[in-house]
């Protein structure tokens, strides 16, 4: 697999998401939107992370952008953190990492001296052309919204 940077294509995805929907790139054709991955459902980074973008949502809409939050959780985790926190944007599963390892961000990882598989919490600002326009890795969840609000504001 080469490297996803600014500029490349986005890969084609389709998942199961919370309040039943399903989220996919063929229906976010021709419009621009942020997909970003964080490792697991209501963790304290991962709360911080999602209610920023929360937070930032009407001003994202103003600007057109859709926002998907992607995690290896099942949906029924996803489900109840959503609704724990009032987030109104799609939550998708992607239990078997298949768009994790589409966009590099299923990664090897290392605590207490033990590696393991997991998600890297990193964003991806696609353009309405399907290209991607900004690039986060290893996102700082406090600063993340701002970042993003920043770069969209650009498009």
């Amino acid at each position: 697999m080469t490297e996803l940077a600014e500029g490349k294509k986005a890969p084609a995805f389709k998942m199961k998401a919370s309040g039943g929907r399903e989220v996919s790139s063929a229906a976010l054709k021709g419009k621009p939107y942020l997909i970003y991955f964080y490792p697991k459902a209501d963790t304290p980074g991962c709360t911080k992370q999602a209610c920023g973008v929360q937070e930032a949502l009407p001003a994202l809409g103003k600007i057109g952008i859709e926002v998907i939050g992607v995690s290896p959780d099942p949906m029924a985790p996803i489900e109840k953190f959503a609704k724990k926190y009032g987030l109104e944007f799609p939550l998708a599963s992607d239990e078997d990492h298949t768009v994790a390892e589409a966009y590099g961000v299923w990664v090897q990882k290392s605590m207490y001296g033990k590696t393991y598989m997991g998600m890297e919490r990193t964003s991806f600002l696609v353009g309405a052309d399907g290209t991607i326009v900004k690039l986060w890795r290893k996102v700082k969840p406090e600063a993340h919204a701002a970042q993003v609000l920043e770069a969209a504001a650009a498009l």
